[in-house]
């Protein structure tokens, strides 16, 4: 039996701390238990990926910073990434022609295992399926801070995890939540998300539950400051390999406040008995169907533009900007 020839792809690659390059890759036909998927969308994650970007990960940390079919080694040269959507074009004949997400690096076309792709919803564009990692995030975090009905719910950064956030505490009943930002230009992006938006000296003190997602120790000052007596910090910012101060004199102790973190890598401990990180996944897909998310993706570009655009968003705010691969 002759062998199928090896795909002709491409893919985004950090070569060194700062600059990133187009490298050409060959990929290996799909196996028995194999998909091959054309890239369609990616997305980039200002936080975590602009830190891997800048060779920013702590050598501590080189073994679980890895993702998924990540290639090469921290600091560089690396193939860094988690948010691409495609199509299957060779597979089971129930994923051949179906639209999915992957947990994979910038890339043209890859091959991976059938159990790593997770086909998206009916009624949920290519498009908005880039946010899938963010929400992801954002799910865990709110099961880790675990606001109640009626809860006054604080969430600090209102960058794409955090506008995620904040959208899925307010779909708890009677729960009152306030947008956090220093960009008062978010206050629109937290009205087409349905909640309420302030700068932080004017936030509303005497949350119940806070969640911090700005990435700044000023952002994590401001989330202690909010919060109410034995209130919950819930920090989801990852800071790399920068020391952060944290103001735990004051009234940290004598407000009896919890720092406590979280990370995607693991389920929420609240959950984990009962949800896989597959199941996790799907719920997110299945969250993004609301069109009001739209509001998240600020900017697209190419993938060829990646090295331009990686250097571009170390030093530049933003949500989300959409990578989009030519078609065909």
């Amino acid at each position: 039996m002759n062998r199928q020839p090896d795909i002709d792809a491409r893919a985004f690659w950090i070569a060194q701390p700062g600059r990133g390059e187009i490298r050409p890759e060959r990929v290996s036909p799909p196996g028995p238990d194999e998909v091959l998927v054309s890239a369609l969308y990616g997305a980039i994650s200002r936080g975590t990926e602009a830190l891997v970007f800048q060779g920013r990960v702590p050598a501590s940390e080189f073994r679980r910073m890895r993702a998924p079919f990540q290639a090469g080694e921290f600091p560089a040269p690396v193939k860094y990434g988690y948010a691409s959507v495609g199509v299957v074009e060779e597979g089971p004949s129930d994923l051949r022609g179906r639209e999915v997400f992957c947990l994979h690096p910038h890339q043209t076309h890859y091959v991976v295992p059938i159990g790593a792709v997770h086909p998206l919803p009916p009624k949920l564009p290519p498009q908005r399926a880039v946010l899938a990692a963010n929400m992801e995030t954002a799910l865990n975090g709110v099961w880790d801070a675990a606001p109640a009905i009626g809860d006054r719910v604080a969430v600090v950064g209102a960058g794409v995890v955090g506008c995620l956030t904040a959208w899925l505490a307010a779909g708890i009943p009677a729960c009152a939540v306030e947008l956090i930002d220093v960009d008062p230009s978010r206050r629109s992006t937290a009205a087409a998300l349905g909640v309420d938006f302030a700068l932080p000296r004017d936030a509303a003190r005497e949350a119940d539950v806070v969640i911090h997602a700005s990435g700044s120790p000023d952002g994590l000052a401001t989330a202690l400051s909010v919060a109410a007596f034995e209130a919950t910090v819930v920090e989801l910012s990852w800071y790399g390999d920068r020391r952060v101060e944290a103001p735990l004199g004051e009234a940290f102790h004598s407000r009896r406040l919890v720092l406590k973190s979280s990370q995607v890598g693991t389920v929420a401990p609240a959950v984990r008995a009962r949800r896989t990180t597959r199941e996790r996944m799907a719920l997110a897909l299945s969250l993004l169907q609301d069109g009001a998310l739209d509001a998240l993706i600020d900017s697209e570009s190419g993938f060829d533009e990646l090295p331009d655009v990686m250097r571009e968003l170390t030093e530049s705010g933003g949500l989300c900007r959409r990578i989009r691969y030519a078609k065909g």
